[in-house]
């Protein structure tokens, strides 16, 4: 990975690249409170060997990008959106295919709506609809809603902040398959180490959405995947049909036992379906 600093809107963000720059682009969009290391360096060689430039980054109060004080954050939802259309500026890609995971499908699916020009193809994983729909869907679980709701630890020490994070991400994986707390561990501790101040992603808790596009789903016009597991525990299948639904012509790839995000496991079956599907138009 070749890590680079851009400004966007006058701030530093870091991003990484990956394979050939003729070759069709991919952007990463990761969750809000996640850094780009949860695109997992694998996940990334995987689609750059598959004939892809894959471009990464660090959100805004996550890893190395520009970090705000904690509970102050300078800064919108909105303006996560346009951060990604500035990743692609400094890349100089017109456009690109956007994949976007759990919140970054949403965001994904704002820089389609709000920014169609930038976007060739969505694929949105583990995610619900950006803007409402007329569709109840069902709540996240009993367990993550618990979970989440714990009283957070006061100043916990760096051992305490890892292993309630490890916790997590095992809530975050559904249950139905074996959880690799040590993986989830080193990675946690790579993030806690190289972020600027780790506390800081607690910001995009409380985000003011800013000006979001108020167009229908059902105006995205780019050829769109979803991909959703059928153990996610934040968003329940169902979320991720009737997001299938609302854009024309989706397609909807369901992973079975499969929590929320990325997992390995998971890897051989999304990578090649996300190859297949930003091919479209580019052959």
């Amino acid at each position: 990975m070749a890590e680079r600093m851009v400004k966007v809107d006058g701030v530093q963000l870091c991003t990484e690249s990956l394979g050939d720059p003729a070759a069709p682009p991919v952007l990463l969009v990761m969750g809000t409170g996640a850094s780009m290391l949860w695109w997992e360096d694998g996940f990334c060689r995987m689609l750059a060997e598959g004939g892809r430039f894959v471009i990464r980054y660090d959100h805004r109060d996550t890893g190395r990008s520009v970090t705000y004080e904690p509970g102050r954050p300078g800064y919108t939802a909105a303006d996560l959106v346009r951060d990604a259309a500035g990743v692609l500026d400094a890349y100089e890609v017109p456009a690109a295919h956007v994949v976007g995971v759990s919140a970054g499908g949403a965001l994904a699916q704002l820089l389609a709506l709000g920014h169609a020009g930038r976007v060739r193809s969505l694929v949105l994983i583990s995610t619900s609809a950006a803007v409402p729909g007329d569709r109840e869907l069902p709540p996240p679980t009993d367990e993550f809603i618990r979970f989440v709701s714990a009283t957070p630890l006061g100043h916990p020490d760096a051992d305490a902040v890892v292993e309630h994070q490890v916790a997590y991400a095992r809530v975050l994986a559904g249950g139905r398959r074996p959880f690799d707390g040590t993986a989830a561990r080193s990675l946690v501790r790579r993030d806690m180490e190289r972020a600027h101040d780790f506390a800081a992603a607690r910001n995009h808790d409380s985000l003011p959405e800013g000006d979001p596009p108020q167009a229908p789903l059902s105006s995205i016009a780019v050829p769109t995947l979803v991909i959703h597991g059928t153990a996610d525990p934040m968003f329940p299948l169902l979320h991720g049909e009737a997001l299938a639904e609302q854009i024309p012509g989706a397609g909807l790839l369901t992973l079975r036992d499969a929590g929320h995000g990325v997992e390995r496991a998971d890897w051989a079956t999304v990578v090649p379906a996300i190859l297949r599907h930003t091919a479209v138009g580019d052959s």
